[in-house]
């Protein structure tokens, strides 16, 4: 039975974002004017990417492949619970009141998963070109590379907004969110970084995209559960 709420769940997220109707696009839209009226927080999280890229040039001018790697997802994963964790706690119990009057709580679920994935994929490119000019760039497979870091990005999005909305029902909730956050994104990061660092060495594609699509399942299985869960997370 669970399964086959599961996979139905799948196919609503699927059917849902290929005919995104009117009222997620205004809730994107929402997020987006909100975002830009209080830029002082999108420049603060640029500047962190950069100032933090500066940082790694300064104390180490030749890294190896491997930290090399490993410093950029470390810096994406600690910008990316920054530029998320205000999605749900930022908002009101009388705001949540009035979102809930307006439309369905998937309806918001899907409009912030949308922009945050946006906003990851923007700043993860962001974060390699800096990178990149500052450290150099020794990835001899980079379409693989960014194919990979667009599905991490996409795994940040989900995982981390929907654990926003639980941090936001308890209290103490900016402290909750990086508590609750990085046991769960371990496995996200294992599979991820391991096909960032085939893309680095050119290993034989195939094997890099067998990585990809598990990462890409693990992502429509975080979608798909917090499609599933949200509703009555919401009505709490």
């Amino acid at each position: 039975m669970f399964v086959c709420n599961f996979v139905h769940s799948v196919d609503l997220v699927i059917f849902t974002c290929c005919m995104i109707n009117q009222q997620i696009k205004q809730f994107i839209k929402k997020e987006f004017l909100c975002e830009w009226r209080q830029r002082y927080a999108l420049n603060g999280i640029f500047l962190q990417v950069i100032a933090s890229v500066f940082i790694v040039y300064l104390a180490a001018k030749l890294l190896s492949n491997p930290a090399w790697n490993a410093i950029y997802w470390l810096i994406m994963v600690f910008v990316s619970i920054q530029s998320i964790s205000k999605s749900f706690i930022a908002e009101t119990k009388s705001k949540n009141l009035y979102y809930h009057q307006l439309t369905q709580p998937q309806y918001i679920l899907i409009a912030k998963f949308i922009y945050h994935v946006l906003l990851n994929v923007f700043i993860a490119l962001v974060c390699l070109l800096f990178y990149s000019l500052l450290l150099g760039n020794p990835v001899e497979l980079l379409g693989y590379y960014v194919l990979a870091s667009i599905l991490g990005c996409i795994g940040f999005a989900a995982t981390f907004t929907m654990l926003s909305a639980i941090a936001s029902k308890a209290g103490n909730s900016n402290m909750l969110m990086p508590v609750l956050s990085l046991p769960v994104i371990i496995p996200l990061l294992l599979i991820l970084i391991k096909a960032c660092k085939r893309a680095m060495d050119g290993t034989d594609p195939s094997q890099i995209l067998k990585d990809l699509v598990v990462l890409l399942i693990f992502n429509t299985l975080i979608v798909g559960m917090a499609y599933m869960l949200f509703p009555s997370l919401w009505k709490e």
